[in-house]
């Protein structure tokens, strides 16, 4: 969410801003009359109760002096009648300010490009697009022929978008997902957990997916609880309405779940195979750092997302995405794209975001610069460490064989017990 002060203290700036994302920068003025209003509001209150304060002094003095006190507790009364109808007014000010900057998306940060989806820039590649010297199959050609994957038995029990792994595809899962967390815990400083996969209103609108998204949630009606679109839920609203002491930040944290999206405005797009789901598995990673430390670890982030694409070598370029064309929440976001031979197009498998403070504020996640100082807010990071299941794409088609097997990459044969799936 976006501090109330920045539109008092440089409305021109927010506007500029608001129009690089895409947004609607007349909200501006919305907001900063609802602000004008709500002061009213707080000047009136004030006035009224610093009134009453003074009514309530004079009556014993004035009762004690044998004068008449019938008007004065009349005007108390009145005052307190009004003093409650003005916190009224301001708790429906409140709320409806807080809807307006809920649904205003994050600024860019002064060094994302400006623009649209074309504004985008490959910063770097690592390896090359796989080569055969046979003509590559799509992965699910080559899952169902392996017997590894089965689209249409998921589709029976569950509608179309989703998809179930056997055998050695169910094993490549588990032991990605496995090597994943333990590269991250053993080797890039992460803190392992294990977090719900339904969670509450409060946690889906602090993490940004709320109020604007809720079409894309998967949400259960009667108890108004969500499922995990991510893990970045959760876990970063584990310190949500907290202070965090000096010894407690910075924090790096990964876990894996299961992410459930509805996708409800993918309607019309190409959505065969296993690259655009319903239900996926996914390792994540977020850390709530000090402001002067989000740039760092916003780049360590995204490096350790690229280690585990090159242990694996699988070829990949990472894009930064431009103010129109990243998320939501993002000041500053890289994408990871790999290669994937069958299909013969990048997929994203990661997007690696700086959210600066736009989260903690809305999941009031505050920090103390030093001991006894005043609290300020955290700036908080994610991005996929990895996502699956386009990384099995990625693997089944760039290391597929001209007879239809698939090689293991070296860091999971231990895990898979092989070294090929035939």
């Amino acid at each position: 969410m976006l501090d109330i002060r920045l539109f008092r203290d440089e409305p021109d700036f927010v506007r500029a801003k608001l129009t690089q994302r895409k947004a609607d920068a007349s909200a501006v003025e919305v907001v900063l009359a609802m602000d004008e209003k709500r002061r009213g509001i707080i000047h009136q209150t004030e006035a009224a109760k610093a009134r009453r304060n003074e009514i309530s002094k004079a009556i014993p003095i004035k009762a004690k002096a044998k004068e008449p006190i019938d008007d004065l507790k009349e005007e108390s009364r009145r005052l307190g009648d009004s003093i409650t109808a003005f916190d009224a007014d301001l708790g429906a000010v409140d709320r409806e300010l807080e809807d307006v900057l809920l649904r205003l998306p994050n600024l860019a940060s002064e060094s994302t490009p400006v623009g649209d989806e074309t504004a985008n820039t490959i910063v770097r590649t690592w390896g090359s697009p796989k080569e055969h010297a046979f003509a590559p199959k799509p992965h699910w050609e080559l899952g169902e022929k392996l017997g590894i994957l089965d689209i249409p038995r998921a589709t029976k029990i569950s509608g179309s978008g989703f998809y179930a792994l056997k055998g050695l595809g169910a094993r490549l899962e588990r032991a990605l997902i496995g090597w994943m967390l333990n590269t991250h815990t053993a080797h890039n400083g992460y803190t392992e957990l294990s977090v719900p996969f339904i969670v509450n209103r409060a946690a889906v609108t602090g993490t940004n997916q709320l109020p604007k998204f809720e079409e894309d949630l998967y949400r259960i009606t009667d108890d108004d609880l969500f499922l995990v679109p991510t893990a970045e839920v959760p876990v970063t609203n584990l310190h949500a309405q907290e202070i965090l002491e000096p010894e407690q930040i910075p924090i790096a944290y990964c876990a894996h779940t299961p992410c459930f999206r509805r996708e409800a405005g993918s309607a019309g797009k190409e959505n065969r195979g296993i690259s655009r789901i319903h239900q996926f598995h996914k390792v994540e990673l977020v850390h709530i750092v000090r402001p002067e430390d989000s740039v760092v670890t916003h780049e360590r982030l995204v490096g350790h997302a690229e280690g585990l694409l090159q242990a694996l070598g699988i070829a990949y370029r990472v894009v930064l995405l431009s103010s129109g064309d990243m998320g939501f929440g993002a000041a500053k976001c890289y994408d990871l794209e790999i290669w994937a031979s069958g299909m013969k197009t990048w997929l994203e498998v990661s997007s690696c975001s700086n959210f600066e403070t736009f989260q903690a504020r809305r999941a009031n996640i505050r920090y103390r610069p030093e001991k006894g100082a005043k609290p300020a807010f955290a700036h908080t990071l994610n991005g996929s460490g990895l996502a699956l299941p386009r990384l099995i794409i990625a693997l089944l088609e760039n290391y597929q064989n001209e007879d239809g097997s698939v090689a293991i990459p070296e860091p999971l044969r231990a895990a898979m017990g092989t070294d090929r799936i035939a």
